[in-house]
């Protein structure tokens, strides 16, 4: 069930509220947004007395919620923006993410950021920690790649977008990151989830290669459960029959996610393709089809990359894509 409040209701008609849910038995989980605030009332809903909160001052309406995924759900809520400094990710804007695979060493990611900088995007990825599926694969530089990202960023101004693996570094990474990525392999690690969820960073989700829409959001609302609700959903493909490409972009995930969700949806077309020469292709189609970003693969020496190099396009191929992406944003009504 979701309370809605009023446009403007007083903190005092809010608070209310919130009492008299927490008085029932039943844990309030308020959503502030910029027009109105709902109110998230999780437990068993029987206990509630339904017509005693429609009477109150400030409250709209007091609706059921048939999703599982009451926090994440758009009913009741307007689409959410998340901010990462001066960035908006879920407004007017397009924001791309842009970078390399892996943090391979400081001269690296300090040069691929400059060139994602100068291309236009908004925000630099790089992984630090990687999960690989040969257990004797390159597996990230660690702490001292986030360090690495960290002098990108002071030198660019570029935030940090980098992956975490285990519940037991989120701290570590959050010290050092912008935003917390958590994977394809781990967006059913329940424990990982409940730890980004502490945080007070957002937390890009990428959605698992086998995942329906529903797993997916219910992997969001346990982020959103410990209080986090800085979530950015990002579709990067399934795992299906198909073997010519790396995974099937699921291009549909995009209007479908935004049907289901206030949250803000990103697609990475470098992983849902794993080709080089499909990555642009599906980067314009994700924006048409109403994408709020994009995370990309480049890299000022693709051949040479340590991870994911048949994926990830060079600097001056993503110079040439971003240029192309303004357009499509246009004739979408939207920026880049």
């Amino acid at each position: 069930m979701i309370i809605v409040m009023k446009q403007g209701a007083k903190k005092e008609q809010i608070d209310l509220v919130i009492r008299g849910v927490k008085e029932a038995g039943l844990d309030p989980r308020p959503l502030h947004g910029t027009e109105r605030t709902v109110i998230a009332v999780i437990g068993d809903e029987r206990k509630l007395e339904k017509d005693k909160f429609k009477a109150l001052t400030g409250v709209e309406k007091v609706m059921e919620v048939l999703k599982p995924y009451k926090l994440a759900s758009k009913e009741g809520k307007h689409k959410s923006k998340v901010r990462v400094g001066d960035i908006v990710i879920g407004g007017e804007r397009v924001i791309v993410i842009g970078g390399p695979c892996s943090v391979e060493s400081e001269e690296q990611i300090i040069a691929i950021a400059k060139e994602v900088k100068k291309a236009g995007a908004h925000l630099l990825r790089g992984g630090a920690f990687k999960p690989r599926t040969g257990p004797y694969d390159f597996q990230g530089l660690g702490e001292a790649g986030l360090k690495m990202l960290a002098k990108a960023r002071a030198a660019t101004g570029l935030g940090i977008v980098t992956e975490v693996l285990d519940p037991r570094n989120v701290e570590l990474v959050a010290k050092y990151a912008d935003v917390l990525q958590i994977g394809t392999r781990n967006m059913q690690n329940y424990a990982l989830l409940k730890e980004a969820g502490k945080q007070r960073k957002p937390v890009l989700l990428k959605r698992g290669m086998w995942a329906t829409y529903k797993e997916f959001l219910l992997a969001a609302e346990y982020i959103m459960s410990q209080g986090n609700r800085e979530v950015i959903l990002c579709e990067r493909g399934i795992r299906t029959f198909e073997t010519h490409t790396r995974n099937t972009l699921d291009i549909t995930a995009v209007p479908v996610l935004h049907e289901l969700t206030h949250l803000p949806v990103v697609v990475d077309p470098s992983h849902a393709t794993g080709i080089r020469s499909l990555v642009a292709p599906c980067a314009r189609a994700a924006i048409a089809a109403g994408a709020d970003g994009l995370t990309i693969e480049t890299h000022t020496h693709p051949e040479k990359s340590v991870s994911d190099a048949s994926q990830t396009i060079s600097t001056e191929e993503f110079i040439q894509l971003m240029k192309e992406l303004k357009a499509i944003a246009k004739a979408v009504g939207r920026e880049l």
